[in-house]
């Protein structure tokens, strides 16, 4: 007897129903992680809460634990859906009042930052107790910090993170050799390298990002140098993404014949679980240069994989948007559409954004149309799209119509067009609609897309407090430009 109630106090404790008297003891074969997982996972529109169904659920008489929330939090940032991640972490601190561990905490810290950005993920960083701060914290920040490109910041985070010893700091190192790969330091990169080899704490993807920095570089001699030194030593890894990051590095002097070979070395050694990424990867290469025969052909070698899912759609619609088949996408977005499990909206978007690049805006409003018909609310990114669009073919009131649309909504952690943005705010001032100028930037503040420093310098622009500053000079700290001045947006995340 006592054996059984002890039994069942454990499944309680992981969350499994329990009933039954005299000590006999019945659980159902479902969790409630695994329930609750199901009500959330089913709100796919980014914009509408879950804490009110976590709410729901404590009031039903329900429990769940601190375990079973971080899986859920997991099990969402797997999906990409990081304002959910986000505000199922901030449930568990305000509402069940629970004590992250540092490792919840560095979660925080990411999710943070993807959605609302790095100057927020700073602000939680310095509200964190110095007792807790440690190398999991650090390496959390480090994270935004090259997320961000912010290569000062990472140094000086990267010299605490040295004073520690944890198995695991390898990883940091990667992360600044990746930092100074994208910034174009390469003698720092070739310094930095050579301590990891003084500390014996090279891996595999160490020797991945020397290669990448080659590819960005468009060092071919280097890498090919360096890709004989990969192929020859057992510490570097060489499987499907070397050969595709060579292939790459071919692509951008046009050597067409070895970007084609490469890929056929890449698409030899893709098997097992990686198949399905390495068979993507490699099809939108192929777009690149045009081969939309094979395009197509690992299309279909995908669709056979058990993993084939919605990235699988995503990365052929990407493909076909780059090759200009429009009519091919349409007939796989309809293909998805009759199958999908879980709406993704990255889906849609795509097709939005490829119709409005075409300047085909009858085709895109009615698309949407459709959509909102269908009972599938769009989320910020579509109308930043449309927003963009319209910019660019000088319909200003409609860009203005989709970018209050765009900044009124979740923009998965992503901020809406720097140019449209500004364009939609000077257009207002010159038109004399100040208080839709002011709105449009409330609910940027608001939804935290701008940070409180551009916001104060617009509405000092908008008021014609500043009438000799550009405006987009104003809000460039929240944004990475190109360091040629252009205003192009880099990308961010996923």
């Amino acid at each position: 007897m006592m054996l059984i109630r002890s039994r069942c106090k454990l499944l309680k404790f992981f969350g499994i129903s329990v009933s039954g008297s005299l000590g006999m003891c019945m659980y159902t074969t479902e969790s409630v992680l695994a329930s609750l997982e199901n009500r959330v996972m089913k709100v796919g529109d980014p914009v509408s809460p879950v804490s009110s169904i976590l709410n729901q659920w404590v009031e039903e008489g329900r429990e769940v634990t601190y375990f079973q929330l971080h899986g859920l939090v997991h099990r969402l940032s797997q999906s990409r859906r990081f304002s959910h991640a986000l505000e199922v972490m901030e449930w568990m601190s305000n509402e069940r009042n629970y004590d992250l561990s540092p490792g919840g905490i560095a979660k925080q810290i990411n999710l943070i930052s993807k959605v609302q950005g790095l100057e927020q993920a700073e602000r939680y960083f310095r509200s964190i107790p110095d007792a807790k701060i440690g190398f999991k914290i650090y390496a959390a920040l480090l994270r935004c910090y090259v997320k961000h490109k912010s290569l000062e910041e990472a140094e000086v985070v990267m010299k605490k993170i040295k004073k520690f010893h944890p198995l695991d700091i390898t990883e940091c190192y990667n992360l600044m050799l990746k930092l100074y790969a994208q910034m174009g330091k390469y003698d720092k990169l070739d310094r930095l390298m050579l301590e990891m080899k003084e500390k014996d704490i090279c891996n595999a993807r160490t020797y991945a990002i020397r290669l990448n920095a080659y590819v960005a570089a468009t060092d071919i001699e280097g890498m090919e140098k360096f890709l004989m030194q990969m192929e020859a030593d057992p510490l570097a890894t060489v499987d499907w993404y070397t050969y595709c990051n060579a292939a790459n590095a071919y692509r951008k002097v046009h050597n067409i014949e070895k970007v084609t070979a490469m890929l056929k070395k890449s698409e030899h050694l893709a098997t097992g679980k990686t198949r399905r990424l390495a068979y993507e990867s490699i099809q939108t290469m192929y777009a690149v240069i045009g081969n939309k025969d094979e395009v197509y052909r690992l299309w279909n070698i995908c669709t056979s994989l058990k993993s084939f899912c919605n990235s699988s759609y995503i990365s052929m619609l990407n493909s076909l948007v780059k090759l200009d088949d429009i009519d091919g996408a349409e007939k796989i977005f309809e293909e998805w559409e009759s199958k999908y499990a879980n709406f993704d909206y990255r889906i849609p978007n795509l097709m939005i954004c490829a119709y409005c690049k075409r300047g085909q805006f009858d085709k895109a409003e009615a698309f949407i149309k459709r959509l909102l018909d269908g009972g599938k609310p769009l989320d910020g990114r579509a109308w930043d799209k449309m927003a963009c669009g319209y910019h660019a073919d000088n319909d200003m009131v409609k860009a203005v119509e989709a970018m209050k649309k765009a900044v009124s909504r979740n923009l998965a952690g992503r901020k809406p067009d720097p140019i449209t943005l500004i364009a939609c705010v000077k257009y207002l001032k010159e038109k004399g609609d100040l208080d839709l100028a002011l709105e449009i930037l409330t609910l940027c503040i608001e939804k935290r897309h701008i940070s409180v420093t551009s916001y104060d310098g617009l509405v000092s622009y908008v008021h014609n407090k500043t009438p000799d500053t550009e405006p987009l000079d104003l809000i460039k700290g929240d944004y990475q430009m190109y360091e040629n001045g252009s205003t192009q947006l880099l990308n961010r995340e996923n």
